[in-house]
This record gives C-alpha cells, sequence and structure tokens, in this order.
C-alpha cells in the first residue's frame, strides 16, 4: 500500500510539474534595445564629452606651466623652483582627483539614468509572465541552456510592449554606437 502511494505521489508531482509553464527572455537585449536606453547613453556622452572638455583644459594648463617650467629652470632661484615645482605637483593631483571624482559621477548618473529603464523592462517581463501564466521565467543569457521546447521565449512580446521597432538588434545597435565613436 506503501508503494502504490509513493508512486501516485511521484506521479502527481510528475505531471504537475510537466503542466507547469516556464519561459526566458533575453533581458540585456531589451535594457539596451529600449528607447529610454538611447536617450540615457545620449545624456551620459554628453556629460562624459563635458567632462573631458574640462580634463583636457587643465592637462593643457599643466602642460603650458611645465614647458615654461623648462624653459626657465635654470634661471629660476631654488625658492623660486621649488615654488613652480609645488605649483606643477598641485595642478597634477587637481587633475588626478577631477578624473576620479568624473569617474565615480559618471558611474552614478548612468545608475540613476538606467535604474527606472531596469525597472519598467522587469515590471513588462512580470507583467507578461502573470499573463501567460508562467512560473518563471529565466534571463536566457545568464543560463547555459534552454530547452525551447519547454520553455517559451517571451523576448518578442516583450520587445514590442517596450516600444522597441521590429528589426533594431543588439548588432544594429554596436553598429551606431561604432559609428558614432568613430564621428568624435
Amino acid at each position: 500500500m506503501k508503494k502504490i502511494l509513493l508512486i501516485a505521489a511521484v506521479s502527481l508531482i510528475a505531471f504537475s510539474a510537466s503542466a507547469q509553464k516556464f519561459a526566458h527572455v533575453n533581458f540585456q537585449e531589451l535594457v539596451q534595445l529600449m528607447p529610454e536606453s538611447d536617450k540615457a547613453r545620449a545624456t551620459i556622452q554628453e556629460s562624459s564629452k563635458a567632462a573631458q572638455e574640462s580634463y583636457e583644459e587643465m592637462l593643457s594648463e599643466f602642460n603650458d606651466k611645465y614647458t615654461k617650467y623648462q624653459q626657465n629652470v635654470n634661471s629660476y632661484t631654488a625658492a623660486t623652483r621649488k615654488a613652480k615645482e609645488d605649483e606643477l605637483t598641485q595642478i597634477q593631483q587637481r587633475i588626478q582627483e577631477f578624473s576620479q571624482n568624473v569617474q565615480t559621477e559618471l558611474s552614478q548618473q548612468q545608475d540613476q539614468l538606467m535604474a527606472p529603464i531596469y525597472q519598467k523592462a522587469q515590471e513588462t517581463v512580470a507583467e507578461i509572465a502573470k499573463k501567460g501564466g508562467y512560473i518563471y521565467v529565466v534571463d536566457r543569457s545568464t543560463i547555459l541552456y534552454i530547452d525551447d521546447t519547454q520553455s517559451v521565449d517571451i523576448t518578442p512580446e516583450a520587445r514590442k510592449a517596450l516600444g522597441i521597432p521590429e528589426g533594431r538588434t543588439l548588432e544594429a545597435l554596436q553598429a551606431e554606437l561604432q559609428a558614432q565613436q568613430q564621428q568624435q
């Protein structure tokens, strides 16, 4: 009797597992191709360009003063030489601090701009999953293997819900970004 109950329980579990619906999505593709991501990338690029211009100005100031220092080093008194060297060292430190601060600020800006984009994509995937009755949705980019016969790819439905144009691919996006970099 115990064997029959055990067999029945195992059969019931196997049956219920086979009735479960699983789905997968390429989440990174969704996030990267969303129109909102294009706007975020443009904002970050503008900030980065402004920071680069400031960095180059600071570097130019350093180079000008260093060149002047080298040209006149032999005519300086020891005290003047020390003052000029201290000034150059301070400028180098400012440049280094600026560079570190800019990297931190750009990273924070990216996090702030991308957070609502990730949230929107997450909410869209969750909504599609609920409508479809899926118990799990896994990110295709983090899974080693997915049996497409037992798991539904909801990426196309999510792309449509997020307003990603048909035919837009990660490869096309990479080409766009490379072309923009070459123009600069």
